[in-house]
């Protein structure tokens, strides 16, 4: 199969049409359907149910879109991270972070990368969960991750950081947020917004409810810190996140401790056996990179009444 056969069966999968599809790649229908049949006859199988009125993908087709745009986009990152290099980088890394590393770790290490590894071009994707980052690791994705271990995969190298608390994030009306620090049981019958079920994040709120006894109601869910906190100072609900999270500012929120809650664990990831001197340096660099001081959550004085 040729990339340009991959392209052409892309264009005419997205727009369902083959005229729409010549149209935007400046090409004329009769040949773009003449190089969709040559690519289905190579493979052996339709990809399209064509009829007068409208084109449709088979499983077969919709498999060959799903991998077919992810291999695209892999060749544009490499055509652009090899311009990079012949530009004069000294290399690139495509580095993930986990949400809550994102607003704390993002700054300081991208300063202390630019001072200690000039040149170095460094694509970061930000507010990622983990098991997506263990994918990106394991297919080559990604070179490094900031992530929150347990790691399930024996493809992927950890080095640990550090250990994050967990803390209540509350609206700031909330009656909660007058105490100086919380019980997680006592929070069973409040409604709660959460990171998807597979963030580890989630896991291990989930196993420490279960050990106080209840199953927390979750109203809402959202994979960006930022989206989270923005639905916590909705009012929606209380959300459990790392204590790092309590340095992103936003109005509305105060953050509690949570006496019985877990702590979760930092590490930085590389794919087993792609720990290249590049990522050698990297990873160094992450685990000596000066960390601003934890925020520590803001403690309103309690009032006489020991529940809300």
């Amino acid at each position: 199969m040729e990339t340009r056969h991959l392209r052409y069966f892309v264009a005419v999968a997205e727009e369902r049409h083959f005229g729409r599809a010549a149209q935007r790649l400046h090409m004329a229908q009769p040949p773009l359907s003449q190089q969709i049949k040559q690519l289905e006859e190579q493979l052996g199988t339709p990809l399209f149910e064509r009829t007068t009125r409208k084109v449709e993908l088979t499983p077969a087709g919709e498999l060959l879109l799903e991998r077919g745009r992810r291999i695209l986009a892999d060749l544009e990152e490499l055509e652009s991270d090899v311009v990079q290099v012949g530009r004069g980088a000294a290399g690139v890394l495509r580095v993930g972070l986990a949400g809550s590393a994102t607003y704390r770790l993002l700054p300081p290490l991208v300063q202390r990368a630019r001072t200690e590894m000039p040149g170095l071009r460094l694509t970061v994707r930000g507010e990622m969960l983990t098991p997506q980052m263990v994918g990106d690791l394991e297919e080559g994705r990604l070179d490094v991750a900031v992530l929150r271990p347990p790691v399930d995969s024996p493809e992927v190298e950890l080095h640990y950081l550090e250990h994050d608390e967990l803390v209540a994030a509350l609206p700031a009306d909330s009656p909660w947020a007058q105490r100086d620090a919380l019980e997680l049981a006592e929070l069973a019958g409040e409604p709660f917004v959460g990171y998807p079920a597979p963030s580890v994040v989630t896991r291990i709120f989930r196993e420490a409810c279960r050990r106080e006894g209840f199953i927390p109601r979750v109203v809402q869910e959202a994979a960006e810190t930022s989206t989270l906190l923005a639905l916590v100072a909705a009012g929606m609900g209380i959300a459990l996140v790392p204590i790092t999270t309590s340095g992103f500012a936003l109005q509305g929120i105060v953050f509690r401790p949570v006496r019985e809650a877990p702590s979760v664990d930092l590490a930085v990831a590389w794919r087993r056996g792609g720990k290249t001197p590049l990522v050698q340096r990297f990873v160094r660099l992450v685990d000596t990179v000066p960390l601003p001081p934890e925020a520590t959550p803001a403690v309103v004085p309690s009032p006489p009444s020991p529940h809300p």
